[in-house]
């Protein structure tokens, strides 16, 4: 039977503090503008669970969609990375 007591060790090593290191924060900072358009999005969604969609929601709902979208791009070209089954 192998002793586990050194493999401890390694995963303790390093105490979690539990606050974000700065290149966290850093890609949060990034993201944020996608972050407060995918919020805006769910506002728009929720504010027609408990009532029918008015045109005025139908509206807000689809420029919200289309927000997230061009900051999903922005954010993609910013960070120059390349999504996968995405179009060349």
């Amino acid at each position: 039977m192998k002793s586990i007591a050194a493999l401890q060790a390694v995963v303790t090593a390093t105490p979690f503090d539990g606050e974000p290191s700065d290149a966290e924060l850093d890609a949060i900072e990034q993201e944020m503008p996608l972050i407060l358009a995918e919020v805006d999005l769910l506002d728009a969604e929720i504010m027609t669970i408990v009532r029918p969609a008015t045109e005025l929601d139908e509206r807000r709902i689809r420029r919200a969609r289309h927000r997230v979208l061009v900051e999903r791009r922005d954010l993609t070209n910013r960070l120059g990375l390349t999504l996968a089954g995405g179009a060349a």
